[in-house]
């Protein structure tokens, strides 16, 4: 798809947002009829992206398109980060796989479910040796400095004022003891002025997003770490436009977190650029894990200009590296150990649920969007019974004045005099055992406004 995507209205971010949750109450009705629960600041005090944002940082996840419409990868990434990246659709494979023909669909999908949830969005990446279509391999020198600075410019002006920092080129200095530049096509036949110049094409494209330089092995000072620390300093005193440097931390029993780690981000920021750990994941599970995680969040905190972590994935069975079980949350969406140890280093308050707890014969409610079209989506909303089981329950969805319920299904709804507010029952026979879950859904015709619908407590019979 070559024409521009429309966005929806600019929507307030988590730092807004956690302002607006920090004016809120918990609050909890007990009704005759049963438990109505509510959710408010306690996601603020017990979720990553919110602990976090208090500490004037964001806490971010690489997320997978195909995954959205998996329920528990979406709940749980629209509760717990306040960023994202992309893991694949914004690569240049995925984006111009034929030279000048561009396909923005999977990446708008991403972009506007991010945006949707008020994150902040990493642009991963523009300029890399990796993901490459054959077609860029058979170029000469001058038709890819040519391809190479259209792509940026190209891709940068479809999210122009959509994302907060771009890693503009990745991973351009080898591993080992040499410092040297990896060989790439744009090494070989552009030479080394082709980060600067990749840089200053992103700069014109895009004067407000934050520009970085990413790459791995990087965590402590070594030979390619200073590569790179030589790079940026030169970059800083010729004012060629760099704004951030990002480390991608991938960590394991062979390769921990140095002992440098915190001094290593401080050096580069002494360079006056922000630092961003923008990939972590650590293999292993338990205490030493955790401890792993709790000390690279620590790093992060103590140095001013580090201004957000990115974990690289959601849960461990979708991680590259499945089989060392890096991430925060286990195959089963359960918060590990390590998550626990990165929401307290945050200041965040550890024993919050996924969702709130519905008690001895109540009722809770959540939310995920499991579509979206051009003019529409639809919402999916999970009712689960208490420590005992009920015999029915009723919840409420709220929609904005611009948006229309068009359709619904698996439930009984009535309306208020406004129309923007459905009160749902089941269709039937609405027992749950204790713990059970059932779910009902619906479509929203958005008429300009994609803003989530706003979900009332859950009354248990």
């Amino acid at each position: 798809m070559n024409e521009p995507s429309r966005f929806r209205p600019e929507r307030p971010t988590w730092r807004a947002r956690l302002r607006r949750a920090l004016a809120m109450g918990v609050v909890g009705i007990l009704a005759s009829a049963g438990v109505v629960i509510l959710s408010g600041t306690a996601e603020a005090a017990t979720t990553l992206g919110a602990s976090a944002a208090e500490q004037g940082r964001y806490f971010g996840t690489a997320v997978a398109v195909n995954r959205l419409s998996e329920s528990d990868y979406t709940a749980t990434l629209n509760r717990e980060f306040n960023s994202a990246t992309a893991e694949n659709e914004m690569k240049w494979d995925a984006l111009e796989p034929q030279r000048g023909s561009f396909q923005f669909d999977t990446a708008d999908r991403f972009m506007n479910h991010a945006r949707g949830q008020g994150m902040d969005v990493r642009g991963h990446t523009l300029v890399w040796h990796s993901q490459l279509p054959g077609w860029v391999n058979s170029l000469g020198a001058g038709d890819l400095r040519t391809a190479m600075n259209n792509h940026i410019t190209r891709v940068m002006q479809q999210y122009r004022g959509q994302i907060d920092s771009w890693d503009v080129v990745n991973e351009a200095f080898q591993d080992g003891s040499s410092g040297a530049r990896r060989p790439s096509p744009f090494q070989n036949l552009l030479g080394n002025g082709f980060i600067e110049e990749a840089f200053r094409t992103a700069r014109a494209a895009d004067p407000a997003a934050k520009l970085c330089y990413n790459d791995y092995n990087t965590d402590g000072q070594n030979a390619k770490s200073n590569a790179v620390y030589n790079m940026v300093r030169d970059f800083k005193a010729r004012g060629v436009p760099i704004d951030c440097v990002g480390f991608q931390s991938h960590f394991n029993s062979q390769s921990p977190v140095p002992s440098d780690y915190r001094a290593n981000l401080q050096r580069f920021a002494d360079l006056g650029v922000d630092v961003q750990i923008t990939e972590l994941d650590i293999e292993g599970s338990g205490t030493a894990q955790a401890n792993s995680y709790r000390t690279v969040v620590n790093a992060c905190l103590q140095v001013s200009r580090c201004n957000g972590i990115t974990v690289w994935g959601v849960t461990d069975k979708y991680s590259w590296r499945a089989s060392g079980t890096p991430l925060l949350f286990d195959g089963n969406y359960n918060k590990k150990p390590a998550y626990t140890a990165v929401l307290e280093a945050l200041g965040g308050e550890p024993g919050g649920d996924p969702d709130p707890d519905p008690g001895t014969g109540g009722c809770s409610v959540t939310y995920d969007e499991t579509d979206r079209w051009g003019d529409r989506f639809n919402g999916r909303v999970t009712v689960r019974a208490g420590s005992s089981a009920i015999s029915g329950w009723t919840t409420t969805v709220t929609v904005s004045s611009a948006q229309d319920i068009s359709t619904t299904w698996n439930g009984s709804p009535t309306w208020d005099s406004s129309g923007n507010v459905m009160t749902m029952r089941p269709n039937g026979n609405g027992g749950l055992a204790a713990g059970a879950t059932t779910s009902f859904g619906f479509t929203v015709m958005a008429n300009g406004d994609w803003s989530q619908p706003r979900l009332g407590g859950c009354t248990a019979a």
